[in-house]
């Protein structure tokens, strides 16, 4: 069961003007569910993406980045296409000229360029993507285009996943108020660079094209980047942020630029922390801060090491104070002149280790109390600068490695 998450209301889910969403069950993998999704785009709307950094980029991602690389000015992304079940990652030349087949039978029935057509794909890795099945449902997601669809595009992205991820807000700008919406999903296979496996947030406000990357950036190093279920960096990894234009409202000024981008990532953290409490066997979410640092890198590469360790992580889901775990990955994080002898270490507001050492007050009873929480925090405090950095990650459970055994059967 996922760590204190619901599945959203669809009616807390703006529709954003200028975006709408189908979905079709075509029986890529298993017959009888929402495996297909189409987005078609308003012309004229700015699309920016962040990939991952897997040198087994899956081909639908390589050929992201080439379309998004060839667009010039002129011409706009009109569609995504996005199908569940197979990741056609790891299948060569053959799956560039799949995912190529796809973006040209999406472009023919939405009468735009195969460039303008942007695929995504997630599932299983090596296996050759089912053209047939993706093109012959292709008709039935154009026959579905609401701009009310992002509840049931959040379902047929769906792969491990529990349950749907999705939010959504409004915000203010100068001249009006704009809708933001995103999903995503992912439950394993989750660690930075990138870690949403799939994302996809919409606004209907004008944005410029390079303003839009340095957003989608952002937004994606406050909340994608900063979290780990299990430290496997997935093939397909991509982040997608749409701005119509469809509202007629433009953010041009820096006040604009900045409220919405940190719309953008308020966003952006909730679906990311979605897929954490849905985190594959997941029964613990745990926020790891780190602070007292020289750099936020210093203190991200401490806070990772503490949030991959797998011992560390089954002691969590133990609810086992072990916590020497904690301190020895504090120790082997890479930080080279790190003095163990200033780090303090508290479990919400429990001082557990001072000075590098056992809190003469720690008591192993209230350790154990609040690891037994489903939620709760590891504190460092590294003593020797004023920088800092926070991941999420979970437990790792007996069920995380059913799940992946069991995966293709």
């Amino acid at each position: 069961m996922p760590v204190n998450l619901t599945a959203p209301d669809p009616r807390s889910l703006n529709p954003v003007r200028g975006v709408m969403l189908g979905v079709a069950a075509a029986s890529i993998r298993k017959p009888g569910r929402s495996d297909l999704l189409v987005m078609r785009v308003d012309p004229g709307a700015s699309v920016a993406g962040v990939f991952t950094r897997n040198r087994l980029a899956a081909a639908p991602v390589v050929l992201c980045r080439e379309h998004l690389a060839a667009l010039d000015g002129r011409n706009s992304v009109r569609a995504l296409v996005v199908n569940t079940g197979n990741a056609n990652a790891g299948t060569g030349a053959d799956g560039i000229a799949a995912a190529r087949a796809v973006c040209r039978a999406l472009a023919q029935r939405l009468d735009c360029t195969e460039t303008q057509v942007l695929p995504f794909s997630t599932g299983v890795i090596m296996e050759p993507l089912p053209v047939e099945r993706i093109v012959a449902g292709l008709p039935a997601c154009i026959g579905d285009l609401r701009g009310d669809n992002w509840f049931a595009a959040a379902q047929a992205i769906m792969t491990t996943d529990t349950l749907p991820k999705a939010a959504s807000t409004r915000v203010r700008l100068a001249r009006g108020e704009v809708s933001v919406t995103g999903i995503a999903k992912g439950a394993g296979m989750i660690h930075p660079d990138m870690a949403t496996m799939l994302g996809f947030v919409a606004t209907d406000a004008a944005v410029p094209r390079e303003a839009l990357l340095q957003m989608a950036r952002a937004a994606a190093d406050r909340s994608f980047h900063r979290i780990t279920v299990d430290g496997d960096t997935s093939t397909n990894d991509s982040f997608m942020l749409v701005a119509s234009g469809a509202s007629g409202i433009a953010a041009e000024t820096d006040a604009d630029l900045r409220e919405l981008g940190a719309a953008v990532t308020r966003i952006a953290v909730a679906l990311a922390q979605a897929i954490v409490r849905d985190g594959e066997g997941a029964t613990k979410f745990v926020t790891v801060q780190v602070e007292g640092g020289t750099s936020e890198a210093e203190c991200s590469r401490i806070a990772f090491a503490i949030a991959h360790s797998p011992l560390v992580k089954t002691a969590f889901f133990a609810s086992d104070p072990n916590l020497g775990r904690i301190l020895a990955a504090i120790g082997y994080a890479g930080v080279d002149d790190l003095d163990m002898g200033k780090v303090d270490l508290r479990l919400d507001d429990l001082l557990v280790a001072r000075g590098g050492g056992r809190s003469p007050d720690y008591r192993e009873a209230d350790g154990r109390r609040v690891m037994g929480q489903s939620e709760f925090t590891v504190r460092v405090a590294l003593n020797r600068g004023a920088a800092s950095a926070t991941v999420w990650t979970c437990d790792l459970s007996h069920d995380y490695v059913t799940i992946n055994a069991e995966y293709r059967t």
